[in-house]
């Protein structure tokens, strides 16, 4: 086998190259949250299997099936009309699966023509309604599944129950307002009603789908796919083109409802949006607060301080409740020259000499979390002193200190002594402030924001 560098478990190249029936002669690193592989295996007559290694290390026992589940969603729909990318092998003992590779791209955001963009994004709301249509007794993965939702409100809060199951570890004693009242808020919410119960993505939208010229070629990431409410689907479309704008929503759904059947409720899509984001924050702020050194601990701080302030909007809109973006602080302190000069020869020294992708996304993190935790040692006070005294005109007492106000004010949004308008705008106006304090990491995703819904 070539000489190839990697940290991969061992044995999990051997088992490509005999899955591939080669060896294997090509292999980096994926630039993305999630470990992934691209990988050729080249043959004794010379062909090449392209293909894309995902594997899934110990977690410690949150979800140890995910990408088992991703698998097997896959493998079914292989038998369906639904484009999705081969599976050539899973090894349950390496938890590892080789999938083909897409020869598409994924990048529709990035797409200059508006009018390509259009077309794609109507083809794929054609295949999210032949999705929302398929028959679960045919696909034959209940035994990789949570049971099927019996009743609208079952299916709305199953993967909410799922989530805080998994991290339950995590949530117990973890006192931050938006998560607990983003929870509570789903509880309280829950739509009354379903169409029916579908297969659903659980994350789908730009960026998760392949494409080729104006046509899907591929539905990709399918590890928390489950049963629920097809709404919740059209509600990560919504969360995926705010992460990914690729031309707006405009149209779409009622594209979807004339395809599939289904009815579409625009306070669903709200609802599943808010669903979305607090679902997938809850293991982003985790790994914020736990992070191993192999993340790439920039990019989650992106998704958790852009996430959290798109939530609180979010749960604005639903609510009806009027928002505004309040004034940040006065400069706190001069800058740090040693922070200035790492950040400098890592922009200017660093990052252009490296070949590798990987390794240059991670040099950039390097900067970014530089630039972070100047910011927080320039503004961190201030910022903990405004949030005690809007905790405080809240709750009618000051806390004094951030920790102790969150505590309180955690309690007094899980006994439901506060009123929704003022809480979501406090929530809002913090949620701005800890995206501005962060503003380095959140530069990896800037100036997001909801694009209009019918």
């Amino acid at each position: 086998m070539a000489e190839l560098n990697h940290d991969l478990p061992e044995g999990m190249l051997e088992w490509v190259a005999e899955v591939g029936g080669g060896e294997v002669t090509h292999l980096h690193r994926h630039v993305a949250r999630r470990e992934a592989w691209v990988v050729d295996v080249t043959r004794p007559d010379g062909s090449r299997l392209e293909a894309f290694l995902r594997l899934q290390r110990d977690d410690g026992g949150v979800d140890p099936r995910r990408l088992e589940r991703e698998t097997r969603i896959t493998q079914a729909l292989e038998h369906t009309d639904i484009p999705v990318t081969p599976v050539h092998g899973w090894n349950p003992e390496l938890r590892c699966t080789l999938f083909a590779r897409d020869p598409g791209r994924a990048d529709i955001d990035r797409l200059e023509s508006a009018e390509q963009q259009r077309a794609v994004m109507e083809d794929f709301m054609r295949v999210v309604a032949r999705i929302h249509r398929l028959d679960l007794d045919a696909l034959d993965l209940d035994d990789v599944m949570e049971p099927r939702p019996s009743n609208a409100r079952e299916t709305a809060l199953g993967e909410v129950d799922v989530i805080c199951k998994q991290w339950r570890h995590f949530l117990d004693g973890y006192t931050d307002p938006l998560t607990t009242y983003g929870l509570d808020w789903l509880r309280r919410f829950a739509p009354e009603d379903v169409a029916r119960v579908s297969l659903v993505q659980g994350d789908t939208g730009p960026v998760n789908f392949m494409f080729q010229g104006d046509r899907v070629s591929a539905i990709i990431d399918w590890e928390i796919g489950h049963w629920g409410d097809p709404m919740e689907d059209l509600g990560n479309i919504v969360v995926r083109e705010m992460w990914n704008p690729s031309g707006g929503l405009e149209g779409l759904f009622r594209l979807y409802e004339e395809e599939s059947g289904i009815p579409y409720s625009r306070f669903a899509a709200q609802y599943y949006s808010v669903h979305q984001n607090v679902r997938g924050m809850i293991p982003i702020h985790y790994v914020c607060l736990n992070a191993h050194a192999r993340e790439s601990l920039a990019w989650y701080l992106c998704y958790r301080y852009v996430g959290d302030r798109t939530t609180a909007e979010m749960l604005a809109q639903a609510m009806e409740v009027p928002i505004e973006r309040p004034e940040m602080p006065e400069d706190e302190g001069e800058p740090d020259v040693l922070a200035d000069g790492a950040i400098y020869a890592q922009e200017h020294d660093v990052e252009g000499a490296i070949q590798d992708d990987f390794a240059a996304r991670r040099a950039k993190d390097v900067k970014l979390l530089i630039g972070c935790m100047d910011r927080k040692r320039r503004y961190g006070a201030a910022l903990a002193a405004i949030e005690c005294d809007e905790i405080g005109a809240l709750l009618g007492r000051t806390p004094a200190s951030l920790a102790e106000g969150d505590a309180a004010l955690d309690a007094a949004i899980r006994a439901h002594t506060l009123e929704d308008p003022p809480l979501i705008q406090y929530l809002t106006r913090r949620a701005y402030r800890d995206e501005w304090l962060y503003a380095p990491a959140a530069s990896i995703y800037p100036d997001r924001r909801w694009a209009t819904l019918d």
